[in-house]
């Protein structure tokens, strides 16, 4: 399931061999000039959407910060939901790998219908309603880590007594999400959440404390440098032989003085194709940058036995990923799928 970009090809009859090995195969356009793939940015918008919706900042956690001198360890486990019968999984992730050969599939035939995280994560308090987060997880059958830090401060807290402790508690807080582990793709999620939290307390050694809350969520994603072609080597295509500069100049390029009739090269810094072509180096691309919105809602609770923490959440999305967005992205999202995330969390508070 690692990202495969480079599939993502928008004209694949046009200048793909067409066995999925990724084989530069150009047709003649109608200037006479081999047609270059062009990348598909519509479909990698749209993996980006899920993928960032998966490994967003889950703001796993009631309105009641830690308390001051506090500190929570905690294993969190996501499971969200992805479209894995749209095209763009098929083409844009890696399939099982061929015993065999040792390769990966040339298509994705059966992408996982959930995604699934695994964390590690700290928090401590700080005092005066003040929490600070430090988050890393791996994505299973990926090269895929995800790390970040959240942020929040409980605007109202602790009131057990009294006409304040008619109220629950609220605080509002951000986090960020990056990931690495995959050269072709960078992401990065950034979330705004608000929560309200009622702590009930059971017998005096227990607590359970639901919740329920909102966050707006960024998404920012872009691509590396990506080779749309890798089964052709775009220098053993050309036959390359250097750079046109000063000392090795491409006999093809020359132009002649007209006041003196003298040829003179000319240098311009491309390849040099000894009886090949230069037309593969266009197929080295980098795909149009993503920044889309979600907006989410979460339910959650926890259950605390003296040290002892346990909780699980659901996140689904509010508006449809279209609707979340205006222009080209709402157009493009126009007839994307809701998500939605469980997430479970096991720790201790000390």
């Amino acid at each position: 399931m690692d990202p495969a970009i480079e599939r993502l090809v928008q004209n694949p009859q046009e200048c793909l061999s067409g066995d999925g090995l990724g084989r530069y195969t150009p047709t003649q356009g109608a200037n006479g000039m081999s047609l270059a793939c062009r990348p598909d940015n519509v479909a990698f918008k749209r993996l980006v959407n899920q993928l960032g919706f998966a490994l967003a900042p889950t703001a796993m956690h009631s309105a009641r910060t830690t308390g001051y001198g506090g500190f929570n360890l905690a294993l969190e486990a996501t499971y969200t939901k992805i479209s894995s019968s749209a095209d763009y999984w098929k083409r844009g992730t890696e399939g099982p790998v061929d015993p065999s050969t040792n390769n990966a599939s040339t298509v994705n035939s059966s992408p996982q219908a959930l995604l699934q995280q695994y964390s590690l994560k700290l928090r401590k308090g700080f005092g005066f309603g003040l929490e600070v987060t430090g988050v890393v997880g791996f994505m299973p059958k990926t090269s895929i880590i995800n790390g970040g830090a959240d942020v929040r401060m409980a605007l109202l807290e602790g009131f057990r007594t009294g006409v304040m402790g008619i109220f629950p508690d609220v605080a509002v807080g951000g986090g960020v999400r990056t990931i690495t582990g995959t050269p072709e793709l960078q992401l990065t999620t950034v979330g705004l959440d608000v929560q309200i939290s009622k702590p009930l307390t059971i017998q005096d050694q227990s607590v359970l404390t639901p919740w329920i809350g909102y966050q707006y969520l960024w998404i920012f994603g872009d691509s590396g440098l990506v080779d749309l072609t890798p089964g052709t080597s775009a220098t053993g295509y050309c036959n390359y032989a250097g750079s046109n500069i000063p000392g090795n100049p491409d006999p093809n390029k020359t132009y002649k003085d007209p006041g003196t009739n003298v040829v003179h090269n000319v240098y311009d810094g491309q390849p040099v194709c000894k009886g090949g072509s230069p037309s593969d180096f266009n197929n080295n691309t980098v795909f149009n940058p993503v920044r889309l919105h979600r907006q989410r809602l979460m339910f959650g609770f926890n259950y605390r036995y003296e040290m002892v923490m346990a909780g699980a959440q659901f996140i689904t999305d509010l508006l449809s990923p279209g609707d979340s967005n205006t222009g080209s992205n709402k157009t493009d999202l126009k007839d994307e799928d809701r998500q939605w995330t469980l997430v479970l969390e096991l720790g201790a508070m000390f």
